[in-house]
């Protein structure tokens, strides 16, 4: 899927297009999910650096806006979110709460998406597949507010049980997130 010679990424930020040319060298890092394998790996030079299980969505493979599903195909990191917070903090819409999580936050508040430590937002780079819309409506990743983000260390991984997000072990995602870079590639396999 990689190439040597120099791609055009699509990468949506505040509802604004930016192309950004990338050199696809030897050097590229990349991120793979497989929805099969409950799986999220790390490849750098073609090897794969880490493997970690994750959480995809609890609905399956699926694109359109309100469906709570993880959508398939090329996508980019768009946007790093919450570098500078300690582990397990909470966000609500992007924004850090101030609160960190623990046993007795999650059974006061047992309705909550938990989104914690880190969030990737995905935007998708395949226009009508998971960038803008095609004729069922709006198929936007971006738009569609889909996450690698952090979750309860107690919530199973290796189990399809998100809303669409990909959901990884704290540790996992800190670990992740110090290794990529906003425009970093994301291929979502079944």
């Amino acid at each position: 899927m990689l190439s040597t010679t120099e791609s055009k990424v699509s990468v949506r930020v505040d509802n604004e297009s930016v192309s950004s040319l990338r050199s696809q060298d030897s050097n590229t890092c990349y991120i793979k999910i497989s929805i099969a394998g409950q799986t999220l790996s790390l490849i750098e030079n073609e090897q794969t650096v880490a493997c970690y299980s994750v959480s995809t969505a609890k609905n399956g493979i699926g694109a359109m806006e309100g469906s709570g599903c993880t959508p398939l195909g090329e996508h980019v990191i768009a946007q790093k979110i919450g570098g500078d917070e300690p582990i397990r903090s909470v966000f609500v819409g992007r924004v850090p709460t101030g609160e960190i999580y623990d046993a007795h936050i999650g059974r006061q508040f047992p309705e909550r998406d938990w989104i914690l430590s880190r969030i990737l937002w995905l935007s998708g780079c395949e226009v009508g597949v998971n960038q803008g819309s095609n004729e069922s409506g709006c198929c936007d990743t971006y738009q569609r507010y889909i996450y690698i983000h952090g979750t309860p260390d107690t919530e199973p991984m290796g189990v399809p049980l998100s809303h669409g997000c990909i959901r990884m072990r704290n540790d996992d995602v800190v670990a992740l997130y110090d290794q990529v870079t906003e425009g970093t590639r994301v291929i979502i396999i079944p």
